[in-house]
C-alpha cells in the first residue's frame, strides 16, 4: 500500500527548556577555550550529544571525572543540593541548565518540606529529574496508583505531591486520584508541574493519532516525554514508533498505512524531522500537511554567561 500524506503536528520538538540548555552549551563553545564538561547528557537526545561530543564537548555522570576547577554544566534535567555541593567543593565553574520548571518543582518540594507535610513524588526511578528533585527533600517515589497504596503513611497525616514534568497525563491522573483517595487532604502544586511543551505535545499527538495510520515520534529511547508520546498515540489505538530518525524506519512499520503521521519529543531537533519526511517523499508520499493544535510562545533568560 502506497503512502498518500505525511501529516505533521505541531507543536512539535524543542521546549522553551531545551532551547535554553542548548543555547548555553553553545554560548560555552564559543567563548570558553578550556574544556567543557556536562553533567549527564544536557538533553535526552542521541543524535545531539554525538554532536556535541564530536565538538570536545564531554559528558559525565560522576563529578570526580571533572577536572578541579573546570567549567561543569548542569543538563536541563536539574540536579541535587549534594551535586552542588560537590561542584562547590570542587571548585568547578558551573553553569546550570537546569529548565526552570524543573527548578519550580524544587522549590515546591523544600515549601512543603518546611510546612511539615509528607511529600510524594510521581515520576520514573531512575531517571535524572526525579534523581535531582528527591535531593531537595525528604519525599516518597511512587510510579503507579500500585505504589499508592504501599507508601508508608497514615492517611491522616498532611500530604503534598509533585510530579517529573514529563509524565504521561493520563498514567498521572491516576496515580493523583489513587493519592486522594487515600490521604483525603491531599495537597498539591498551585499549577501542574507537568509542563507547558509535554501537554502541547501529548494533545497534539492525541489529535495526530485520530487522522492518521501510524505514528512516529521522533525521540530518543532515554527521553521521557518521547516515549510518553508514543503511549498517547498506542492508547488512540494507533501503532507508534519512537525513532531517532529515518534511518531506523523499517518498511514493516507502515506497510498498510496511507496516512503517515510525524511529531518530535521536546529535545528532537527538526532537523531529524525533515530526515524522516524525506524519507516518504522518496517512497512517493504524495503530499506533506501540517496540522496545527497548539501555538506556544514561551521562552527562558540564559544565566550569566561569559564575555
Amino acid at each position: 500500500m502506497r503512502v498518500e500524506r505525511v501529516i505533521l503536528v505541531r507543536p512539535r520538538g524543542f521546549c522553551a527548556g531545551v532551547e535554553r540548555a542548548l543555547a548555553i552549551l553553545e554560548v560555552l563553545l564559543e567563548r570558553v577555550p578550556e574544556p567543557i564538561y556536562v553533567f549527564h547528557e544536557i538533553v535526552h537526545n542521541s543524535v545531539l550529544i554525538e554532536g556535541f561530543k564530536r565538538r570536545g564537548v564531554q559528558f559525565v555522570n560522576d563529578l570526580k571525572e571533572v577536572p578541579e576547577g573546570a567549567v561543569c554544566v548542569f543538563s536541563a534535567h536539574g540536579v541535587s543540593p549534594e551535586i552542588e555541593r560537590m561542584a562547590k567543593a570542587r571548585n568547578l565553574r558551573v553553569f546550570d541548565a537546569t529548565c526552570p520548571l524543573v527548578t519550580k518543582v524544587h522549590e515546591e518540594a523544600r515549601l512543603f518540606a518546611i510546612r511539615g507535610l509528607r511529600v510524594v513524588l510521581i515520576g520514573h526511578k531512575g531517571h535524572e529529574e526525579v534523581e535531582g528533585t528527591m535531593g531537595h527533600a525528604p519525599m516518597f517515589l511512587v510510579s503507579t496508583a500500585k505504589d499508592v497504596q504501599a507508601l508508608p503513611i497514615s492517611p491522616d497525616e498532611r500530604v503534598a505531591y509533585l510530579t517529573q514534568t514529563t509524565l504521561s497525563l493520563g498514567d498521572t491522573a491516576k496515580v493523583v486520584e489513587a493519592l486522594k483517595a487515600r490521604f483525603p487532604n491531599l495537597m498539591g502544586p498551585k499549577k501542574e508541574d507537568i509542563c507547558y511543551a509535554t501537554y502541547n505535545r501529548q494533545m497534539a499527538v492525541q489529535a495526530l493519532a485520530r487522522v492518521t495510520d501510524v505514528v512516529f515520534v521522533v525521540g530518543s529511547k532515554n527521553s521521557s516525554n518521547s516515549q510518553r508520546l508514543g503511549e498517547v498515540a498506542r492508547a488512540e489505538g494507533v501503532p507508534a514508533y519512537v525513532v531517532d530518525g529515518a534511518e531506523h524506519i523499517e518498511p514493516w512499520m507502515f506497510e498498510r498505512a496511507k496516512a503517515i503521521g510525524v511529531t518530535a519529543g521536546a529535545s528532537a531537533p527538526e532537523t531529524l524531522v525533515s530526515g524522516i519526511v524525506k524519507h516518504f517523499e522518496d517512497l512517493g508520499a504524495e503530499r506533506i500537511e501540517e496540522l496545527g493544535v497548539a501555538e506556544e510562545s514561551m521562552t527562558f533568560r540564559l544565566p550569566k554567561m561569559p564575555a
